[in-house]
């Protein structure tokens, strides 16, 4: 072999030695990545690891701030305890009742909780205001009228009462037959008044824990000083405020309980300030009388069923966008109607409607709501027989 042969293949084995020097170099680059990586995740599991592995805290109560950074809380373990507060806790910021975390070792204030609101109490919120407004009411003018007197007048105009030296009622009792719109009353009232409206039933404060349904109504009422101007609806009160017994079972006294808790409520807050309180009965012969005392519930609305001319409206309201034709007349209608509530003739509506669709027509006819009648009535319909009896019922003084 020549000197010549020599030297040019020891120049390609350098340049196959120099990239694979390289190889290796890029390769060493990558692995020293996928170690610092997995040192990362080493140290992040450690991390989780010894979270998993810390003692839990425990939830306690500031009563009382004492010298020398300490302070006495009540756990939520049960005892009352006197704790020394951490370095990194700034003390300033601390006031009695707040929520704090106390290490479970040395019982010492680790942490300020943020105030929490019962999930319960949190999901009654109404955020929006109702749509509801007095238009989409039919024959409750006189209640309407109260309405705005003791709900919607304080929330906007306190002022006037102030002037006047008075104080509104405090609450709101809307009594009377189901379906006849007492609901239907504290959304249109809540939506013209532009507040908060917070409605529950009250059957979700009869809790299964003693002392659940009173702390249910301490956090409803701080929640509604909180969103004021708001307005409380409490539905179906009777299922909370009965007649309370002397004798009963232990589901009956935490009842008791609870309606305590709202009658402390209900004495607990200025009448002039802007939170609003309006309870629904079907049952107010059963109430308990402390419910009804001036400075509770003090001021008592009927809603009874809707006579001739508030059936009317009330066919007028559930009308004014649906395609008649021109033999509907809504005198007859509310005529044949007697002893309907507002929800009956909100559901005869309906159901002319559906039975149009069902017979192929894009306006609703009079025997559709002859159909709607007897259907949702059922035996308390009674049709009327005389053919001069609308237009007798127009000349009547009853629509002068």
């Amino acid at each position: 072999m020549s000197t010549e042969s020599q030297s040019y293949d020891d120049f390609n084995y350098i340049k196959y030695l120099e990239q694979r020097v390289r190889e290796l170099e890029l390769e060493v680059g990558h692995l020293r990545g996928l170690i610092a990586k997995y040192r990362e995740d080493i140290e992040y599991y450690k991390s989780q690891i010894d979270k998993l592995m810390t003692p839990p805290l425990i939830e306690a109560t500031l009563l009382q701030l004492l010298p020398n950074r300490r302070a006495v809380v009540k756990s939520s373990t049960g005892p009352t305890l006197i704790v020394h507060i951490m370095d990194n806790v700034d003390v300033s910021k601390l006031r009695p009742g707040m929520s704090v975390a106390l290490n479970q070792r040395g019982s010492a204030i680790v942490d300020v909780l943020p105030p929490r609101e019962d999930p319960y109490v949190k999901a009654m919120e109404v955020v929006e205001r109702p749509a509801t407004r007095y238009i989409d009411i039919g024959g409750l003018d006189s209640q309407i009228r109260e309405l705005r007197e003791v709900v919607e007048l304080p929330l906007k105009h306190p002022e006037l009462f102030r002037a006047m030296g008075i104080e509104p009622p405090k609450g709101v009792l809307l009594y009377g037959p189901p379906g006849c719109g007492k609901t239907l009353l504290a959304k249109a009232v809540a939506g013209e008044s532009n507040a908060t409206f917070i409605r529950l039933v009250a059957s979700e404060l009869a809790q299964k824990f003693i002392g659940e349904g009173a702390r249910l109504v301490r956090e409803l009422f701080a929640l509604a000083r909180r969103k004021a101007p708001a307005i409380v609806l409490i539905d179906e009160i009777d299922a909370i405020g009965a007649k309370r017994l002397d004798v009963g079972t232990t589901g009956e006294r935490e009842i008791h309980r609870t309606l305590t808790q709202l009658l402390a409520e209900l004495d607990g807050f200025d009448p002039l300030d802007q939170v609003k309180v309006i309870a629904t009965t079907n049952r107010i012969d059963i109430l308990d009388p402390a419910l009804l005392r001036p400075g509770r519930f003090d001021k008592l609305i009927e809603v009874p069923l809707p006579d001739l001319r508030g059936r009317l409206e009330i066919f007028k309201v559930h009308t004014r966008r649906m395609p008649l034709h021109k033999d509907v007349d809504l005198y007859v209608l509310a005529a044949r109607t007697e002893g309907a509530t507002g929800a009956d003739i909100k559901a005869i509506c309906t159901e002319a409607g559906l039975n149009a669709i069902r017979n192929g027509r894009r306006v609703v006819t009079m025997e559709d709501f002859d159909y709607a009648i007897t259907r949702v009535l059922r035996s308390r319909y009674r049709p009327y027989t005389s053919p001069d009896y609308a237009r007798t019922l127009k000349r009547s003084s009853l629509w002068m």
